[in-house]
């Protein structure tokens, strides 16, 4: 896969994520990726790991519905090959506690054949751990 052609569809996931189509981020997706918010999951509850449309699509459901992303700043986005690392500074809203918080993502992704098939996100689970926690 060339740059271009990643760089669209980062793009396209993105825009997919910010607006809640779960559809249109799963079409991004090959049908056996595998996603994972990095953590330890003993700790934090939004540290998870799921392979698979379905296990993809129940998780991103539950995220679309929990979280709200306001802003996405992208800080930088590295290429190379079918590999891409993209830090960005978000603005999100936890919906069921309408808490917000400020803080930054590291996005590693993995292509083929014009699909993702992997993705790993590193964000601060203490600060998301914190924005769900009722007062």
């Amino acid at each position: 896969m060339d740059r271009q052609t990643i760089q669209s569809l980062l793009d396209q996931a993105y825009e997919a994520r910010r607006s809640g189509d779960i559809e249109g981020l799963l079409g991004t997706f090959h049908p056996e990726a595998t996603f994972e918010i990095a953590g330890s999951k003993a700790v934090s509850a939004s540290a998870v790991t799921v392979r698979g449309q379905q296990e993809f699509r129940e998780t991103l459901t539950k995220l679309v519905a929990t979280f709200n992303f306001l802003e996405r700043t992208i800080i930088s986005c590295l290429i190379d090959g079918n590999r891409a690392a993209v830090h960005s500074r978000v603005k999100l809203e936890c919906a069921p506690t309408n808490k917000i918080t400020t803080t930054d993502l590291l996005d590693l992704w993995k292509f083929d054949n014009g699909k993702v098939v992997e993705l790993i996100e590193f964000v601060d689970t203490a600060a998301v751990n914190d924005l769900v926690q009722k007062d």
